[in-house]
């Protein structure tokens, strides 16, 4: 009865800049660290930034200094600013939420978003 539905994504030019968002929703009692990640090789996928119910960030090295990861906790919502892309930035970016659920009560497991396209080309 959880769900996340990721937004933003689009096509844009090197240098450019874009802001994707990913919402949960449903049985929700609360919601632990949730983070942005993008496929690697191996069929597996890549952390691109994470926060913590907390505030604590982490980002993968590629990104730092350009992209900026931040939570509303209220609307349950995490956002992504994507400043300075460049064309490996090219990717389907997933969301990820470790999340408590009021039905069934008390579990707590992950959950992913069905990814949102971006296209850094000129």
């Amino acid at each position: 009865q959880v769900q996340l539905v990721e937004s933003g994504g689009g096509l844009v030019q090197p240098g450019g800049s874009l802001t994707l968002s990913c919402t949960a929703s449903g049985s929700i009692f609360g919601i632990d660290v949730m983070g942005w990640y993008r496929p690697a090789p191996g069929n597996q996928r890549e952390l691109v930034a994470s926060i913590t119910s907390g505030g604590k960030t982490n980002y993968a090295d590629s990104v730092k200094g350009r992209f900026t990861i931040s939570r509303d906790n209220a609307k349950n919502t995490m956002y992504l600013q994507m400043n300075s892309l460049k064309p490996e930035d090219t990717a389907v970016y997933y969301c990820n939420a470790r999340i408590t659920t009021t039905q069934p009560m008390g579990v707590r497991r992950a959950y992913w978003g069905q990814g949102t396209q971006v296209t850094v080309s000129s």
